[in-house]
């Protein structure tokens, strides 16, 4: 007797086992070592986010620039003046404030800065902005911003685009001295010259 519910217990076992096996085959999931039984996974998804992640860079043998920056969308609304408004510290894209690298040394406005990673502040105003790299990096927004880590501040005129752009676009556009990082967004329109031997 005691024979016979052993083999019972052992055939309902590997019943399932088998069935679970079976399930999990079907569905493209995995039982965890020891289970007999199938267990419904869940799929966690990303939240996603309002805003892309973008990248701009400049390439050459002897440089890297890299801006990485929140891509906010205008989505009808009026945005400098108003969604970000003037005379205040701007993260310079969505969510994270932006970074740019240099692998080199760059000169903006007639100033030095030096290679590495810096967080890129902005301050629009209607006819021109103050463009501010920062030290500290790893900001959520503008909310930390302290000013006694700029380590370079600089002024650009503001001109307008003849067309509206929907997403906050950074873009390095070559020139005979290095390279204009270029900041548009609606029909706002400013470019940071940067000069830098190639």
């Amino acid at each position: 007797m005691k024979k016979l519910m052993f083999l019972l217990l052992a055939l309902c076992l590997a019943e399932g086992t088998a069935v679970a096996q079976a399930t999990n085959r079907a569905t493209g999931t995995a039982t965890p070592a020891g289970s007999t039984t199938a267990k419904a996974d869940s799929v966690v998804m990303p939240r996603p986010r309002s805003s892309s992640v973008a990248i701009a860079a400049y390439k050459k043998p002897s440089i890297y620039i890299k801006a990485v920056y929140g891509q906010p969308l205008k989505r009808g609304r009026e945005v400098f003046g108003a969604l970000e408004p003037y005379g205040q510290v701007w993260r310079t894209g969505a969510n994270e404030a932006t970074e740019i690298t240099t692998t080199k040394d760059l000169r903006i406005g007639g100033k030095t800065l030096k290679a590495g990673t810096y967080t890129l502040f902005t301050i629009p105003q209607k006819d021109k902005w103050k463009v501010l790299f920062n030290s500290d990096l790893g900001q959520w927004g503008a909310f930390k911003y302290d000013p006694a880590k700029d380590v370079l501040v600089t002024e650009v005129p503001v001109s307008q685009t003849p067309e509206t752009y929907e997403a906050f676009t950074i873009r390095f556009d070559e020139t005979r001295t290095g390279a204009d990082m270029v900041l548009v967004w609606d029909k706002t329109r400013v470019a940071v010259p940067l000069t830098f031997s190639r």
